[in-house]
């Protein structure tokens, strides 16, 4: 990977290069909740209702925070919280001081991969624009679906 910026700080990267992280697998807005007892984080299959599954990306990225109000913008949480975020996700690998993911489109230079290796929520996900109700479909880990990573 040669990548000037890889290893500035997250807090230095410029809107482009924060951007960049993102690998388009829309898997950062399903719905979660958390065990209040073990603070371990459930996934859901249901997808927030702006996500647009198919192109599993936001279908108002720019307005989502003043749309959806627990909406996170990632730039502002304590990097802590990244715990929320699926375990393959670059910013949540960034902020471990881990290496992306072989399928990442950084490293294979193939943005449609990703889909390819069934690692989106284009091949799962449930909209809650349907009425999907986020405590029926909860997941014990992503695995259930995503199966374990391949590094293909």
């Amino acid at each position: 990977m040669n990548l000037p910026w890889w290893h500035k700080p997250l807090d230095k990267l410029s809107s482009t290069e924060w951007e960049a992280l993102c690998d388009g697998c829309g898997l950062c807005c399903l719905n979660k909740m958390e065990d209040i007892d073990t603070g371990e984080v459930y996934f859901s299959r249901v997808a927030c209702r702006l996500l647009d599954i198919n192109a599993a990306c936001c279908g108002n990225y720019a307005q989502r925070a003043d749309k959806i109000a627990d909406c996170l913008n990632l730039r502002e949480i304590n990097r802590e919280d990244f715990r929320w975020l699926p375990p393959s996700c670059a910013y949540r690998l960034r902020a471990e001081n881990q290496p992306l993911r072989p399928w990442h489109y950084l490293i294979c230079g193939d943005k449609n991969r990703i889909h390819q290796l069934c690692r989106s929520v284009r091949h799962f996900a449930l909209s809650e624009r349907e009425g999907y109700a986020i405590d029926d479909f909860l997941l014990f880990s992503l695995e259930e679906i995503l199966g374990e990573e391949e590094d293909k």
